[in-house]
């Protein structure tokens, strides 16, 4: 039985670093909004740790940003196989893409409100 038996062993996290590496560049590859997405955090990432003072700060306002890019790989996912079992329109898979399309925009969302809620006050 597959994944049975002792797990972490330094081959399967390779292979786990490598498949992962795949994903990333697939995204980049595939999908124009998470190179988009991904421009964004090579700029923002270390403007957020330039910004924030603390810890705290530092995280509120670079942590929104992975995550974004994390729904954004969940959503090409999600669209992807969509799109292999429905490649004609059915409602349930539009649904499907709009509602993952909505998670990332609630995270983009929230990574705006983040750096309102650190950065504004600052200027008032």
């Amino acid at each position: 039985m597959p994944g049975s038996g002792f797990r972490g062993n330094p081959s399967q996290l390779w292979n786990a670093f490598r498949w992962s590496m795949k994903g990333l560049g697939a995204g980049w590859r595939h999908e124009a909004s998470f190179r988009l997405e991904a421009l964004l955090a090579i700029v923002l990432v270390p403007v957020g740790l330039w910004l924030g003072h603390g810890a705290l700060e530092k995280i509120a306002l670079t942590l929104p940003i992975f995550l974004v890019l994390s729904a954004e790989l969940l959503n090409s996912a999600i669209e992807a196989v969509v799109d292999l079992v429905s490649p004609d329109f059915h409602a349930l898979a539009g649904r499907a893409k709009d509602l993952g399309s909505a998670a990332v925009f609630l995270l983009l969302a929230a990574t705006a409100l983040c750096w309102a809620l650190v950065l504004v006050p600052r200027w008032i």
